[in-house]
């Protein structure tokens, strides 16, 4: 069945037009902050305005530390206080023309942009995308698939939460290096991974998509595990780590105004942002308004939304289900178990050897993320045994003497933990003093005295 339709494609075509005509207008300021650099947006508004800028300066790899959202009306304007991954500003002469040629006319939509940073270049693999139920050694069932259809993985990305899991793979072909286009042998990859997935409990949910073309995986997998609902299964997570690290989410109706403010609070870490933008877009929000504060452990989030039709949120139910699904996109990303890092000259069938050395042991993979750079493969594996527990550290060793002791790592990966709470939670009175002055300015409150 063809989803095409004329409006569609005029409303993009429009956008198009709007973009070209008003295109985003990009300044660095290295001088009004002492910690941070300012990166400042304006530009005509459309759909998804927000989510294309978080985008680009997440795959930058820069860290926002502070951020001052408003995109009421016809036009957005946005105010990022950034740094690099070491917590230094900006150095970077060209960092405002790359983020304008991201976000400009050329680009047309940053969505679709084939070069992008973060984003597989459409030429040079086949994409895999797959969800399921998770379970131990279901990645090394998946890999093992791979390697006997003579697939080359090149780049891969796994989540897991709420016993759910989803990948986007990059393979290419074993022989000649390239995309593999054939139908019969797509039909047949997606057949067997899909038998695999299902295993003998899934028979329902699990999926499997083959196609020759861009994505941006991380965007991806937060779209999969929305549409297979890991935000209202029931969460098996083991460990009380996992408790002390669920976020703090409110949603309430700022009747007079005709907003749902949403507040967040959790501990800080990179892409938290990205997240939380991903999440309120995909449910179909608009972010009209937004103060973000994440200079500390912790970071804390407020949103003004609506529906794209324009309406609150406008029942209970509504309400939970706001909480859950941004409860969900915090946590999918935040890792579970020991990081194992692995880096060693690539081959055929080293994914499959090594999380079936995984396996062997009792070793069950939360997360993972794979690379290829030039002849070197570097990835990174976070496990637990097969019950969602610690592993023991002669498990760990005994896997690394196995694999080699110069090529598996464990790595040091500790995630900070909010403070114990005192009385009832209210993150509109930790955003008093910082922010009050800022949603006064715009018209959202009365008074900040």
């Amino acid at each position: 069945m063809d989803c095409w339709s004329p409006s569609v494609a005029m409303d993009d075509e429009f956008e198009k037009l709007v973009i070209r005509m008003n295109p985003p207008r990009v300044t660095v300021d290295n001088v009004s902050s002492r910690k941070a650099t300012l990166i400042k947006v304006d530009s005509a508004n459309k759909r998804g305005s927000l989510l294309e800028v978080v985008q680009v300066l997440t795959d930058l790899d820069l860290i926002i530390r502070r951020a001052y959202i408003s995109s009421d009306g016809e036009w957005f304007m946005d105010v990022f206080h950034v740094t690099d991954q070491q917590g230094n500003k900006l150095s970077e002469d060209d960092v405002a023309e790359r983020i304008q040629q991201s976000l400009g006319p050329r680009a047309c939509s940053f969505r679709s942009l084939r070069r992008s940073i973060g984003v597989q270049a459409a030429t040079e693999n086949t994409t895999i995308e797959l969800t399921g139920r998770d379970r131990p050694g279901l990645l090394s069932e998946v890999f093992a698939v791979l390697t006997d259809l003579k697939c080359n993985v090149v780049a891969a990305e796994v989540w897991t939460h709420n016993s759910r899991m989803a990948s986007v793979v990059y393979i290419t072909d074993e022989a000649t290096g390239l995309p593999i286009d054939n139908p019969e042998r797509l039909t047949k990859i997606k057949q067997l991974l899909l038998y695999v997935l299902m295993g003998d409990r899934d028979k329902r949910s699990a999926n499997t998509a083959v196609s020759v073309g861009s994505t941006h995986k991380e965007r991806r997998l937060h779209q999969m595990m929305y549409a297979d609902r890991d935000y209202d299964m029931e969460d098996t997570e083991c460990g009380t780590s996992n408790e002390r690290r669920k976020p703090l989410v409110t949603v309430e109706n700022c009747t007079d105004k005709g907003y749902t403010v949403v507040n967040l609070r959790c501990p800080d870490r990179p892409k938290l942002l990205f997240d939380t933008v991903c999440t309120l877009t995909d449910m179909q929000y608009v972010v009209y308004h937004a103060t973000i504060i994440a200079e500390g452990p912790e970071a804390y989030q407020e949103y003004y939304i609506r529906h794209m039709d324009g309406s609150p949120v406008s029942s209970e139910a509504e309400r939970q289900r706001v909480i859950n699904c941004l409860e969900a996109a915090i946590r999918r990303r935040t890792p579970e178990g020991i990081r194992l890092e692995l880096c060693s000259e690539d081959r055929v069938g080293l994914l499959s050897e090594v999380t079936r050395i995984f396996r062997e042991n009792g070793l069950s993979v939360t997360r993972a993320e794979v690379t290829t750079r030039g002849s070197q493969a570097v990835n990174v594996f976070y496990v637990t045994d097969a019950s969602g527990y610690s592993v023991k550290s002669e498990t760990i060793e005994a896997v690394r003497k196995e694999i080699g002791l110069t090529i598996l790592c464990v790595k040091d990966d500790e995630q900070s933990s909010p403070p114990q709470e005192r009385g009832k939670f209210s993150l509109g009175n930790l955003f008093r003093s910082r922010s009050e002055k800022f949603l006064y300015n715009l018209g959202l409150i009365k008074s900040y005295s």
